[in-house]
């Protein structure tokens, strides 16, 4: 098949290969190792078909590539339209290199309905990827409700004590919020006559939209409510800690690295584009509320005795940031926001599965239980620094590059907005250091702590990819930026026509 060929199905492929193996996955008998090798393949396959769209990216291109617009239901006027640009590229890219990754860390963590786990994981993924590729708003509508399912029975089923409870409190918080988002994009359908984001967005740009100016404020705020569950933005976060705590591994890995960011992506696809005016109308109290995030979330996690309540607070802390980004309408705040959404990805994902690793052994992510484990596991302590390093923001490793373009862009909105921002990175380093001297130094008071296990050779290829795409995101950030940089140009284009609006003669 030539390179032309390929790029036109290609979303096609990546996007539905893992819900294709979940399907055969059915039909495979319940031996539990066939299982765990036919998942790592599919995953694996997956990650290596989303290779294609970076390599062959035209990265000077401001617009969708890879598109694909297919009448799909006549009434409504509903299409297959799925593309991707610089913002949406990287997060699918993302999906796909965590989700084998997941793979590795269950390999001997679940073993109990193995199929269905893996089974739910691969639909999972298939979801994940469908929120970034979508163009059409009731599609991207499908694959956001689609994600509730398989999350939500990744943490009822396999999750740990009080399991059922935190699931239901996820899907009901994303679930309320997100029918707010529905009936937004159905009033937008009902004034427009489609679904497409472009088409709606020109017409909104046009003017060309009856009734659109006594409406706009209250559509904002539809999107913004769902998106802002699901970022979580403060005072919306509460569901997350329970969910991250009672979540299996893998859950946790992909909850915070992938689905939090469909809702700062869904802030900077469709609030941003659909609505500029009310964006910059509301800036003010979102980026107050994404300081109160950053600066309460790292307070709060600085007194949790349990570590993987600890790294979720920390998830609020570091998801306010990318906000701030996102409504500092800068060039350096967007690009910013983009980078930390994927460091964070990568470095929260690698926090969880360590601290995944350490529950196997003892059973408890509590830290008073820990204490000296350097001596007994070196290589996993080493391992543990580099990603604590990478989610501080140490120079040269991938924190660092998206706060400075945040802090950057917001001290050019507003000086306050840089300052106060800036004291979360101060926070984020006192409770993670903290975290890690008392995990890791000092003496052992458990004797049981004396026998633990370093890294499996599973888990070292789960962890050490985290380490390394840190590494290399720090060292060599404009790989990413250079593609990212062009779309949130294009995403920017409107706000300076708002600007010469709102303070031109």
């Amino acid at each position: 098949m030539s390179t032309d060929s390929l790029s036109s199905i290609i979303l096609t492929l990546v996007t539905f290969a893992p819900l294709a193996g979940g399907l055969l996955l059915m039909l495979l008998p319940r031996r539990d190792r066939d299982i765990r090798i036919f998942a790592l393949v599919i995953s694996l396959l997956t990650f290596v078909l989303s290779l294609h769209l970076p390599v062959y990216f035209h990265r000077a291109q401001a617009g969708f590539q890879y598109e694909i617009d297919k009448p799909w239901v006549s009434t409504p006027n509903i299409h297959y339209h799925m593309a991707v640009d610089g913002i949406s590229l990287w997060l699918v890219v993302l999906t796909t290199f965590l989700t084998p990754l997941c793979v590795l860390i269950s390999w001997k963590s679940i073993h109990e309905r193995v199929k269905e786990f893996f089974i739910l994981l691969l639909i999972l993924e298939t979801a994940l990827i469908g929120v970034f590729t979508s163009l059409d708003l009731f599609l991207f509508y499908f694959f956001w409700e689609a994600t509730l399912i398989p999350m939500a029975l990744l943490i009822g089923i396999f999750g740990h004590e009080r399991k059922v409870y935190a699931a239901v409190k996820f899907f009901m918080y994303t679930m309320i919020g997100s029918v707010f988002m529905l009936a937004a994009i159905l009033w937008l359908y009902a004034h427009t006559g489609s679904f497409d984001f472009v088409v709606i967005r020109e017409q909104i740009a046009g003017g060309a939209v009856p009734g659109f100016s006594a409406a706009a404020q209250w559509l904002f705020l539809g999107f913004f409510l769902a998106f802002a569950v699901k970022v979580p933005l403060f005072p919306f976060h509460t569901w997350l800690p329970d969910a991250h705590v009672e979540a299996p591994t893998a859950g946790s890995v992909l909850l915070a690295g992938v689905l939090l960011k469909m809702g700062t992506y869904g802030l900077l696809r469709f609030n941003l584009g659909l609505f500029p005016e009310q964006s910059r109308h509301n800036a003010w109290w979102v980026m107050t509320l994404a300081l109160i995030g950053i600066i309460y979330g790292a307070l709060v996690a600085m007194v949790q005795p349990n570590m993987k309540k600890l790294i979720a607070y920390s998830s609020v802390s570091h998801l306010g940031f990318v906000v701030l980004g996102i409504f500092s309408f800068t060039q350096a705040g967007l690009n910013g926001a983009m980078f930390v959404m994927l460091a964070h990805g990568i470095s929260t994902g690698g926090l969880f599965m360590l601290a995944g690793i350490l529950h196997e052994r003892r059973h408890t992510y509590e830290i008073s239980e820990f204490g000296g484990l350097a001596n007994p596991m070196p290589i996993y302590a080493a391992s543990y620094l580099v990603i604590v390093l990478a989610s501080v923001g140490l120079p040269l490793l991938n924190g660092f590059i998206g706060e400075f373009l945040v802090l950057s862009g917001a001290f050019q909105d507003k000086a306050i907005y840089g300052i106060l921002g800036a004291t979360g990175i101060i926070w984020s380093a006192v409770y993670l250091l903290w975290m890690y001297q008392r995990v890791f130094y000092g003496t052992i008071t458990h004797p049981v702590n004396n026998t633990l296990g370093d890294l499996s050779g599973f888990e070292k290829m789960a962890v050490w990819p985290c380490a390394a795409a840190a590494l290399v995101m720090g060292v060599a950030p404009i790989l990413w930026l250079g593609a990212i940089d062009p779309a949130v140009h294009a995403a920017l284009t409107p706000f300076v026509q708002v600007v010469g609006r709102v303070v031109g003669p």
